[in-house]
């Protein structure tokens, strides 16, 4: 029942976000959007708690599959983005959502889903912690290459939102994890239930915020979501079968390339003050990996 929590309650708040959009859009004046960022920052705080330099050793120890694993991932997704993005013909700040999320790096969910899948978490691990120190650099690239002609990008603002949103609180969790870690129990405790939290959250804050463009595309954005996600994982997989790795290595690279850092592109919408238009995409294709990944995992394992 455990697993089916977090669904649920992204269900949940999704449906009162469509049922009653102005509880989460303002709060005492304020407009909820504004939360988004501190939100993140939490969370990535939480990340970089659970990490250390340690992730960063598998540079040199598996170099080839982490060389593979990076090359997959700035490439397959950012491409298929695009792809869908012209083949449904969404609007604009809508296609430039879609970009975003493929252009963004993998996240913490990814790591989780190898480690239930039985595949190799240290490879999984070191990608994510690269590919998200290359993110301030490579993604802003990338939706200059790919987004520009649909939203303006400046490349230095991106930059700097991805350096306040991820680097910065992650620095600051291993440094925490460095010198604090279990001095501080509470908290150890409360940092993984505060980050599911604050994932609900924002998904309802952009989900209310979106709710028109919703009912207009819904079904197709669900369904490009889907094909993103689904063509990620196929695409990653046989890649790296492609260029020698082994079957785990293979698995890692598959959901390390089909689950992104959903988060990190609801925060850059937000930074481009393109919530209910930009934010769409990552607030759709968030929850639908989550699934989607777990399923995966499961049959994985077992398989295994």
């Amino acid at each position: 029942m455990k697993s089916l929590l977090f669904p649920f309650l992204v269900l949940l708040i999704v449906s009162i976000a469509f049922l009653f959009p102005e509880i989460l859009m303002s709060w005492g004046g304020i407009n909820t959007s504004k939360f988004i960022v501190p939100l993140l920052q939490v969370i990535m705080f939480g990340v970089g708690t659970e990490m250390s330099l340690k992730d960063f050793k598998g540079v040199i120890q598996m170099p080839k599959g982490i060389f593979i694993g990076i090359l997959c991932q700035f490439t397959i997704m950012p491409f298929l983005g695009f792809a869908l993005a012209k083949s449904f013909n969404f609007p604009p700040e809508i296609a430039a959502g879609f970009i975003l999320v493929g252009s963004s790096p993998s996240g913490l969910a990814s790591n989780v889903m190898s480690y239930l899948a039985k595949a190799n978490l240290a490879l999984s691990i070191t990608m994510t912690a690269v590919t998200t120190a290359l993110a301030p650099v490579i993604t802003p690239l990338l939706m200059s290459w790919l987004g520009g002609d649909y939203v303006p990008v400046n490349f230095l603002e991106m930059m700097w939102s991805i350096i306040q949103i991820v680097i910065i609180p992650i620095a600051i969790g291993l440094i925490f994890n460095k010198f604090l870690r279990g001095s501080i129990q509470w908290l150890d405790q409360i940092m993984p239930l505060i980050s599911m939290g604050g994932i609900i959250l924002i998904v309802g804050v952009i989900t209310a915020n979106g709710r028109e463009s919703l009912l207009e595309i819904g079904v197709l954005l669900i369904l490009a979501c889907i094909l993103h996600n689904g063509l990620g994982y196929l695409l990653g997989f046989f890649a790296a079968k492609a260029s020698g790795l082994d079957s785990k290595s293979c698995k890692t690279i598959a959901l390390e390339v089909g689950m992104q850092n959903s988060g990190l592109a609801s925060g850059i919408a937000v930074q481009m003050g393109k919530i209910s238009t930009v934010g769409l995409a990552p607030a759709v294709f968030g929850p639908l990996m989550n699934v989607s990944g777990s399923l995966l995992a499961s049959y994985w394992r077992k398989r295994s």
